[in-house]
């Protein structure tokens, strides 16, 4: 007899519909999967024969062959387990094939019948509130809190798979409550107001968080650069709703998924180690990579130039287009990887540029400095040189600003953005859909409508040519002196807001030629 099931996989962070087609015929005893299955979808035979008979079904000793179509696309995971399942007992009539016409089926069986959780459930179950067929998803139970995110899906789950047998026998599937959610900022009790000292560095976060500017802290180990980022993310604003989404749906396909209700802005940090898949994704089956885990968060590299320079030249396509596209043979998945760069490095080898206990010679501190290239500079808007922490300074118990006050001003900074791109949304207008600050649209388009006043345009151009900036470095300085006006609300940009913005490409000459000034972050 022959059953169809439906399921669901996901390619990059899209969802597509898969048949589970079940045929049992007369014949020697074979268990054959058909339609580009993967290794894991292979061994299904043996954990679906098991959990059948193991949940108290039966299972003829006839052929079986399972189709999943289309069958050209590969299929890889365990999501097809349930499926199969419920497709032979359709298929030798333990069910009956109309209770299973309306459901979507996903789940990994254990050999006892349990139904475990699997990858890439948001995005199945965000498919089908688009699609608007009303269809049921059926899931493993540690799952149903991460489907639910997707808002208005229809979830059933069950444990086992003899009790969801019984109840599609009975009709009478129990529709799981979406539990309630909270976006967060950030996790933790960091806070940007520990940080002692370092003003010029606090307010360089300040402006990368409103305009979400890339960030390059340079400074002698033990200076706090590690901290002050490790605190961007507790001033940047909560992520909206279809942000939130985006994020969950990434971090569902990574299988990064914990608890699916709480919704933070990402901070990843890796090691230096890593290699170029893990950074950008990759691999056989590709999986997103550490810049897609970062999408509306933060990517901190410290220990920039530890990191291999060929790992470090694949991020500037993803700096520009906000995406990375995986291609193989047999397929080409696309990820989001829209995030905030920082990077903290040391200014020679011992880290002691720029005061008198270096020992380095001037070869070696060009040397080591040369392995950030210049076209990656060029695209880190702010360069900040973070100077040593007095000792005494560290005792001091005077209040600093909380993360919660300038958080407030980055908020309204962003709103301004918002207001001022859905305004002239359009991308013949050098706007994208979907930008929201300033760092994400065109240079031209906000050299243009940007509102920059006359005297600041001439000091720009004057700096231009004077730091001998790039087409790119110049439009980077623009952006971040937008960025400064919207932090002080103000319609124009005016000579200082161009002026500060200027100081932060000067910072990125200086940190490329001679070694910086022991009395930091005074370039002027």
């Amino acid at each position: 007899m022959l059953a169809a099931v439906r399921s669901a996989a996901v390619l990059g962070i899209e969802a597509y519909t898969v048949t589970v087609e079940v045929d049992i015929t007369q014949g020697l005893p074979q268990f054959t999967i058909v339609g580009l299955p993967a290794g894991a979808v292979k061994e299904s035979r043996e954990r679906v024969s098991a959990a059948i008979l193991n949940a108290g079904l039966r299972l003829p000793p006839r052929r079986i062959t399972v189709n999943l179509a289309p069958a050209d696309i590969r299929k890889d995971g365990t999501a097809f387990d349930l499926p199969i399942a419920i497709g032979i007992l359709v298929a030798t009539e333990q069910l009956k094939g109309d209770v299973t016409q309306e459901c979507v089926f996903v789940g990994e069986l254990g050999l006892d019948g349990a139904i475990r959780p699997v990858r890439g459930v948001l995005p199945i179950a965000r498919a089908l509130v688009t699609s608007g067929c009303g269809q049921l998803l059926v899931l493993p139970l540690p799952n149903v809190a991460e489907a639910a995110l997707a808002g208005r899906a229809r979830i059933a789950a069950s444990a086992t798979l003899r009790t969801l047998v019984d109840e599609l026998r009975s009709g009478e599937l129990t529709l799981q409550r979406p539990p309630s959610r909270d976006r967060l900022a950030h996790r933790g009790d960091d806070d940007i107001g520990d940080v002692v000292g370092q003003d010029a560095a606090k307010r360089a976060l300040e402006v990368a968080a409103a305009g979400g500017h890339h960030l390059l802290l340079v400074g002698p180990p033990g200076a706090g650069k590690t901290m002050l980022a490790r605190r961007l993310p507790t001033i940047l604003p909560q992520l909206d709703d279809q942000e939130a989404l985006e994020v969950m749906a990434i971090h569902s396909v990574a299988g990064l998924v914990g608890d699916a209700c709480t919704v933070a802005r990402p901070f990843r940090s890796p090691h230096h180690t890593i290699s170029s898949a893990g950074l950008l994704g990759g691999g056989s089956a590709p999986r997103p990579g550490e810049v897609s885990l970062a999408h509306h968060g933060v990517l901190f590299l410290d220990e920039l130039l530890e990191f291999p320079r060929h790992v470090l030249e694949g991020l500037r396509q993803p700096l520009e287009d906000g995406h990375v596209s995986i291609v193989r043979a047999s397929s080409a998945v696309r990820y989001p990887s829209r995030f905030t760069l920082v990077g903290a490095m040391n200014p020679c080898p011992c880290g002691r540029a720029g005061v008198d206990s270096c020992t380095c010679a001037d070869a070696e501190i060009a040397r080591y400095r040369s392995r950030l290239s210049g076209p990656l500079a060029d695209r880190l808007d702010m360069h900040v040189t973070v100077g040593p922490v007095p000792l005494r300074a560290l005792g001091e118990t005077s209040a600093a600003e909380r993360s919660t006050a300038i958080r407030e001003r980055v908020e309204r900074a962003r709103g301004i953005q918002r207001l001022r791109f859905a305004a002239t949304p359009g991308v013949s207008l050098g706007v994208s859909p979907g930008v929201s600050c300033n760092a994400h649209t065109s240079g031209r388009w906000l050299d243009v409508h940007g509102d920059v006043a006359a005297a600041a345009r001439s000091l720009l151009a004057s700096a231009a040519e004077r730091l001998q900036l790039s087409a790119r470095g110049y439009h980077r300085v623009l952006k971040v002196a937008r960025t400064i006006a919207d932090l002080e609300a103000d319609r124009m940009v005016e000579r200082a807001h161009i002026a500060e913005a200027l100081r932060y490409r000067a910072a990125a000459a200086d940190s490329r030629a001679a070694p910086p000034p022991a009395h930091a972050n005074a370039i002027s």
